[in-house]
């Protein structure tokens, strides 16, 4: 049977409380069976709960603050978030990279909190445009990988990891099927190699321009543990789309079996 694929969305800033509640009535009158949830504001997490909650859709939020509490205005922990019934959090969104500065270590702390507090982060990494035209691929996915690997030791299977070049998100064009293998298998050597975890102990996402026009493709490479998922999250049809095409790559395999020249499933 082939392992069930994750699919997460990224609502970043945007929506709004009647956006969730059409999402939960979306979910709750034609769900495929894939295992998903939506990443939402802070704002949301109450109208997430209250909505989801008699789905099988999960929520989570897009960042928590590296510290527990204290004189951190503006901040919100993880257990705060875990109060709203939250599953996930992102950590280490390119964005939260790029544009405040985010470094390896904070995001680590950040990570610490998040398991400390009973989420599961979802661990972004990825490559600019001009670190991919440099060959700089490896060295920057194995930088942003080595310090969580060493922090957490034997503790990696308790986190996702998603690769999301920087390059493809909002581009509308994911990196091909072939790059995406690659990639993935890479971070999955790493994380073998560094951090002792056999393969397929961590799941590992794909994000960057997923659409329910390439999901099918994306989610059907044995390497893609599930997908992140941007603007095509905020359209309750395209989401549930790119779900389906989860649930159709998560369906067990029938073993075949050959006896005197006849073959049979089961």
């Amino acid at each position: 049977m082939t392992a069930a694929k994750l699919v997460i969305g990224n609502w970043k800033l945007n929506g709004e409380v009647a956006r969730v509640r059409a999402f939960a009535q979306r979910a709750a009158r034609d769900w495929p069976g894939c295992e998903a949830a939506l990443c939402v504001p802070h704002t949301m997490l109450a109208a997430a709960q209250a909505a989801f909650g008699a789905t099988p859709l999960r929520w989570g939020a897009q960042d928590c603050s590296a510290e527990d509490e204290g004189a951190f205005t503006g901040e919100v922990s993880a257990r705060m978030i875990r109060e709203f019934g939250a599953r996930y959090v992102l950590v280490g969104h390119s964005e939260r990279r790029t544009a405040l500065g985010e470094t390896d270590g904070q995001i680590v702390a950040k990570v610490q909190r998040a398991l400390a507090a009973g989420l599961t982060p979802i661990v972004c990494i990825g490559e600019k445009a001009e670190e991919r035209d440099g060959e700089q691929t490896a060295m920057v996915l194995r930088r942003q990988l080595l310090q969580l690997v060493r922090a957490l030791q034997g503790g990696l299977a308790s986190v996702v990891v998603a690769y999301e070049p920087v390059w493809a998100i909002g581009s509308g064009d994911a990196a091909t099927p072939g790059m995406i293998d690659h990639t993935l298998g890479f971070i999955a050597d790493t994380l073998a190699f560094h951090g002792g975890v056999s393969a397929g102990a961590v799941r590992i996402l794909y994000g960057g321009s997923v659409h329910p026009r390439n999901a099918g493709a994306i989610l059907s490479r044995k390497s893609v543990a599930g997908v992140l998922v941007g603007g095509a999250s905020l359209v309750p049809d395209d989401f549930i789309e790119i779900c389906k095409a989860a649930a159709r790559c998560s369906a067990p395999r029938h073993e075949i079996h050959i006896q005197q020249g006849s073959v049979s499933a089961q």
